[in-house]
């Protein structure tokens, strides 16, 4: 598992941007950490480096956010509100999973897989990248992640 630490929402949307580079269609991002450590502003700066302009914010509410114009297009989920993996299969969510039309970013993974999956992990033609984001200190974020798939 890499670590990279951030002292702001900057830095934190910087990462992401930094990500953004060597995205590709395929690619599923999966977020997981408390309210407050900067999931969203990660997927602000995978965003900025797609290309992506228009608001960004947290569909904590919509349960998805498509956007579409950017060099690939970003789907923004977010689990939150959704408390067992029978609401989630009920909301139709699966299909933006390692899909073919873009790269999908979900917030509060954890609640559809729960723990990191294992290095077995394997989608053809497809990428997981799973994110645990944690506060060492009030303004520090420590972000671990693992990529599994090609």
């Amino acid at each position: 598992m890499k670590v990279c630490l951030t002292n702001s929402p900057e830095e934190t949307a910087a990462l992401g941007e930094v990500w953004a580079m060597g995205a590709a269609p395929g690619w599923t991002i999966a977020l997981c950490g408390d309210l407050g450590m900067g999931k969203t502003q990660l997927v602000k700066g995978l965003a900025r480096g797609l290309g992506i302009t228009g608001r960004i914010a947290s569909p904590t509410f919509a349960l998805v956010n498509e956007h579409t114009n950017g060099r690939v297009p970003l789907f923004h989920l977010d689990l939150y509100r959704l408390e067992t993996r029978e609401q989630i299969a009920a909301a139709g969510l699966a299909e933006y999973l390692f899909t073919s039309r873009g790269m999908t970013v979900v917030e509060w993974a954890e609640r559809w897989w729960g723990t990191i999956p294992n290095s077995e992990f394997r989608i053809p033609n497809s990428r997981l990248r799973w994110v645990n984001i944690s506060a060492p200190s009030e303004t520090q974020r420590r972000i671990e992640y693992e990529d599994f798939g090609d």
